[in-house]
C-alpha cells in the first residue's frame, strides 16, 4: 500500500514547466518536481539571477532554464519549442511568475488616489496576461497531446482585502499601504482557472489554483509580528511549505480535481 501511495505522487518521465522558476517559491517548486522524477524547465526573464545554493540544481540533467518573457507570446512559444526538443511534450505547467511593487517605491504614490497607471499596467501584464499567454501557448500544446495539469499560483489577497493596518510602521511618518494592483491581479486567477478547467476538461487537462499566504523572507520585524498576529498558526509560511500542494496537483494524486482553488494560508482567511 505504501508503494502504491508513493507512486501516486511520482512524476517520472513527465515534463514540467515552472514560470518564475528562479524566484523564492519557484525554486522550491523546481526542486520538488525534479525530486519527484520530472524533467523540469524553468521559464524566467532572469535566468542568471539565482542564489549560489541553486546552482547545483541547475546542473542536473533533468533541469533546464530558458530565458522567457511571460508577457510575450513569441518568447513563450520559442521556449516551449526548446523544451519539446530537449525533454518532450509538457504535461505540467506551474504559473508562478508574478511581480509586486518594489519595496523602495514611493509610499505616497501607492495610495489609491495617486496610484500610477503605468505601474498598474506592468503588474497586470505579468500577473494576469502572463498566466493567460502561458496557459494559451502551453495548454494548447497539452490539448493536442496527452493533456496535463496547469497550476495557477494565487494569493490570499485575491480572496480578501489586505489589512492596511499591518503595513503601517510606528516610526514611519508617511502613510504606507499595500497597493491595489497586486490584489486585483491575484483576484483574476481563480476566475481564469475555473474558465480553463471547464474549457479544457474534455482534453484531459486539469486546471487548479493554489492560494498562498505570506512567506517569510526577512521582512521588517514589525510587519512579520503584525502579519503573524492575524494567522491562527501564529506565523508566516516557510518557503518550502507549499511544495506538497504543488506535487499533489501536478501528480495523479489529484486526478479527479479541476477548477478548484486550494487555500493554504495558516488559517489567515478562516477568521
Amino acid at each position: 500500500m505504501k508503494g502504491k501511495m508513493e507512486g501516486m505522487f511520482r512524476l517520472d518521465g513527465k515534463v514540467a514547466i515552472v514560470t518564475g522558476g528562479m524566484g523564492l517559491l519557484g525554486r522550491e517548486f523546481v526542486k520538488t518536481l525534479k525530486d519527484a522524477g520530472a524533467n523540469v524547465a524553468i521559464f524566467d526573464k532572469q535566468v542568471k539571477n539565482y542564489p549560489k545554493d541553486f546552482e547545483e540544481v541547475l546542473r542536473e540533467k533533468n533541469v533546464a532554464a530558458f530565458e522567457t518573457d511571460v508577457t510575450n507570446k513569441k518568447s513563450i512559444s520559442e521556449s516551449l519549442k526548446s523544451v519539446e526538443k530537449k525533454f518532450g511534450a509538457a504535461e505540467v505547467l506551474v504559473n508562478a511568475a508574478a511581480i509586486d511593487v518594489p519595496p523602495n517605491y514611493d509610499a505616497e504614490a501607492l495610495l489609491f488616489e495617486n496610484y500610477p497607471e503605468e505601474l498598474w499596467d506592468k503588474i497586470m501584464e505579468v500577473n494576469v496576461k502572463g498566466i493567460f499567454l502561458c496557459s494559451q501557448v502551453i495548454g494548447t500544446a497539452m490539448a493536442k497531446g496527452k493533456g496535463g495539469s496547469i497550476i495557477n499560483v494565487s494569493s490570499i489577497y485575491g480572496e480578501i482585502s489586505p489589512d492596511q493596518r499591518i503595513y503601517v510602521k510606528k516610526d514611519r511618518k508617511e502613510k504606507f499601504v499595500k497597493p491595489i494592483a497586486y490584489s486585483v491581479s491575484k483576484g483574476a486567477i481563480p476566475s481564469l482557472t475555473r474558465y480553463l478547467a471547464t474549457y479544457w476538461a474534455a482534453k484531459s487537462i486539469r486546471v487548479n489554483a493554489i492560494t498562498f499566504g505570506g512567506v517569510f523572507s526577512n521582512q521588517d520585524k514589525e510587519f512579520v509580528k503584525n502579519y503573524s498576529s492575524k494567522v491562527p498558526l501564529g506565523r508566516m509560511a516557510r518557503s518550502d511549505e507549499y511544495n506538497g500542494a504543488i506535487l499533489f496537483l501536478a501528480s495523479d494524486a489529484s486526478s479527479y480535481m479541476t477548477g478548484a482553488n486550494l487555500v493554504i494560508d495558516g488559517g489567515y482567511t478562516a477568521w
